[in-house]
């Protein structure tokens, strides 16, 4: 799987600024940047997608900064990976492409597989809002962590 810091940033970001942004008072990128160790040019090239894509506005002047343009319960994660032109995938073949997963033809043995974890993953982000994330209210009850648990306690 590939989810590259642009995705992981977006969201650690966007978490940020919908905690500190109740008072509704703009957020400026430099506390964020402070806050979360991200670098304040790669936030400004972030949020110029999350407001291109409506999930920020922004506010100019010195007490500026950056809102939520929404309810943190109605921006799911999958908005704001999107936004950033993040492509969560688990093969190396295009969607549509004539070529499969080793260049060839034919799609890889596996490719189901890895195919089936991507649809999972995306779905998963669909369903987790800010909102979720700053409640901790994340579905821990993942069908993988439990065949896993179940199987460990086999082999002992």
């Amino acid at each position: 799987m590939k989810l590259t810091a642009k995705g992981r940033y977006a969201v650690m970001a966007m978490a940020d600024l919908a905690t500190f942004n109740k008072q509704q008072k703009p957020v400026s990128l430099n506390d964020i940047s402070m806050r979360q160790g991200i670098s304040l040019s790669f936030l400004e090239q972030l949020f110029l997608k999350l407001k291109k894509k409506e999930l920020v506005t922004s506010v100019r002047g010195n007490l500026g900064g950056y809102k939520l343009s929404r309810d943190p319960n109605k921006i799911y994660l999958s908005s704001v990976i999107e936004a950033v032109n993040e492509d969560i995938k688990t093969t190396k073949c295009k969607l549509k492409s004539k070529k499969g997963c080793t260049g060839k033809t034919t799609k890889c043995v596996t490719h189901n597989l890895w195919d089936g974890l991507s649809k999972h993953i995306n779905n998963y982000f669909t369903s987790v809002t800010l909102l979720d994330v700053l409640e901790n209210k994340i579905p821990r009850n993942v069908p993988f962590e439990n065949s896993i648990n179940q199987s460990q306690g086999m082999n002992r």
